[in-house]
């Protein structure tokens, strides 16, 4: 499959999902003909999103079971929290005294922010509400928050309404959550409004750190906010495939693997 056959398999099945939640059942035929592709094709694209548990397939065609649309609703992230402890903890190694980073939004970034209480001199640019919160409390972290559009339920501002203040400064280490990460599209998230803040953050560091459990590796989603070749550190767990994990260290990106 080509590069323009895979996004448009993507835009594809966030259209399925949108139209789910108008109409919360649709039909192979129907989706057929509005997408101009094979029943076969359009069985392929349900199948996968009822596999990332967005939808229930029925006979014929498919119903809503979910208004996450390619996205982990809130009150769902606080699954395998070991797992991003784990990895939470392996990204504050990273982490020096008197660095400037920038921290995205998410439960595993929250758990990194949890863990610099010990740092020294730390200067911390971030968009998530919760995570500024928490770090107001360190007597050695300044807060830099960035304003904006506050997405409603993830506790975070989105879009370029507050970022401009924020595009000239220059930032030692970008700790960023993703949705999903291949190495042909980089680091992906469903949302158009969070991929504008998220590609900030990465423009103003130096060096860019992706955390994301293994279940998310070897899957697209929406929009690129973060190519390949832009990304210096994976941190994941090892569930990760033995494949995956010989092609990001082939692609010259550093993987740590969180026990």
């Amino acid at each position: 499959m080509n590069e323009k056959e895979t996004v448009f398999m993507e835009e594809r099945k966030q259209m399925i999902l949108n139209l789910l939640q108008e109409t919360e059942k649709v039909t192979v035929a129907y989706l057929s003909e509005l997408f101009n592709v094979s029943g076969a094709t359009i069985r392929s694209d349900l199948r996968d999103l009822e596999n990332e548990k967005l939808l229930l397939r029925t006979h014929g065609g498919a119903m809503r079971i979910s208004k996450s649309a390619f996205e982990i609703e809130p009150q769902k992230r606080g699954e395998s929290t070991e797992c991003k402890e784990a990895i939470a903890r392996e990204a504050v190694k990273f982490i020096d005294d008197g660095d400037t980073i920038a921290v995205d939004t998410g439960s595993t970034c929250y758990m990194f922010a949890k863990l610099l209480g010990t740092k020294k001199d730390l200067r911390v640019v971030t968009n998530d509400l919760s995570i500024a919160a928490l770090l107001d409390q360190f007597e050695d972290i300044t807060v830099y928050f960035i304003g904006g559009v506050i997405r409603k339920h993830y506790n975070c501002t989105i879009g370029s309404f507050g970022s401009a203040p924020f595009q000239d400064l220059v930032v030692d280490k970008a700790i960023m959550g993703t949705n999903s990460f291949t190495l042909a599209k980089g680091a992906t998230t469903p949302d158009v409004g969070q991929a504008e803040m998220k590609r900030l953050l990465v423009s103003i560091s130096d060096k860019v750190f992706i955390l994301g459990n293994s279940d998310k590796i070897g899957r697209n989603s929406f929009v690129t906010f973060a190519e390949s070749n832009h990304i210096d550190v994976i941190i994941t767990d090892g569930a990760i495939s033995k494949a995956y994990k010989e092609s990001i260290e082939d692609s010259g990106i550093e993987l740590v693997i969180a026990e």
